[in-house]
């Protein structure tokens, strides 16, 4: 099995820019681009609160904030939003979890990821959920089978399977997102409707910059029009 090694790491973050749009995860992770939006800009807030560093205990759950994570095989790092900690079942067929520090008994991680808005299922999110899993399951050898998704406008959750197909998706977009990096070049635009809620809307410019459009005509455009102001 081919590992990464630790320079070659990449944000599990990126895995929903990636979902959402290649190019979009070009920008902000290789050419380091980056313009807020008002939601964007809400959505790194409720994250900063939920990255708040140490421990609580909620009920029979063990809380974790902050946890950095990291996988070699699937070559990602990042920070966990909220880490559970859940006590395991003693049915027979439950998976078996992880010890704590000073705990008696075993604990299950489950992976809690805080997004902006109402509850809804969207794909990018979902995995890059299951990849914070896998990264925990390659950490702590433990089996991970759920995590959820909060939803701060709303307050609720929405738990997540992370069954087989979920994980091969995650796998796929780990590698294709280490393979764009690779390439050190930017996707061409393809405009749609997403483009017109993406706060990076002015700076990829996706009516101008697509794939029927040359890069150095729209320079030469953009040239013609300011002689034909003056």
């Amino acid at each position: 099995m081919l590992l990464f090694t630790e320079d070659d790491l990449l944000p599990i973050s990126a895995l929903a820019h990636l979902l959402f749009c290649e190019r979009r995860a070009v920008l902000v992770h290789l050419e380091e681009i980056w313009e807020d939006n008002p939601f964007t800009a809400e959505g790194r807030h409720i994250h900063e609160k939920a990255h708040g560093t140490g421990t609580a205990v909620e009920g029979k759950i063990r809380v974790a904030r902050g946890l950095w994570l990291r996988s070699l095989y699937l070559g990602l790092i990042g920070k966990a939003d909220v880490t559970e900690f859940h006590p395991c079942s003693e049915a027979e067929n439950a998976p078996p979890g992880v010890p704590l520090p000073g705990v008696e008994g075993l604990w299950r991680p489950f992976p809690v990821e805080y997004k902006r808005g109402r509850r809804r299922h969207e794909r990018g999110y979902e995995i890059q959920l299951c990849a914070q899993a896998m990264c925990m399951e390659e950490m702590l050898s433990v089996s991970i089978p759920q995590g959820a998704l909060y939803y701060a406008a709303t307050h609720r959750r929405l738990e997540i399977d992370f069954d087989e197909t979920l994980r091969k998706e995650t796998k796929t977009a780990a590698a294709r997102l280490h393979e764009l990096m690779n390439k050190t070049t930017t996707p061409l635009a393809q405009f749609g409707k997403k483009c017109e809620s993406c706060s990076m809307l002015n700076l990829c410019l996706p009516q101008n910059t697509g794939k029927k459009t040359c890069v150095l005509q729209y320079l030469l455009r953009q040239i013609e029009q300011v002689k034909e102001a003056e």
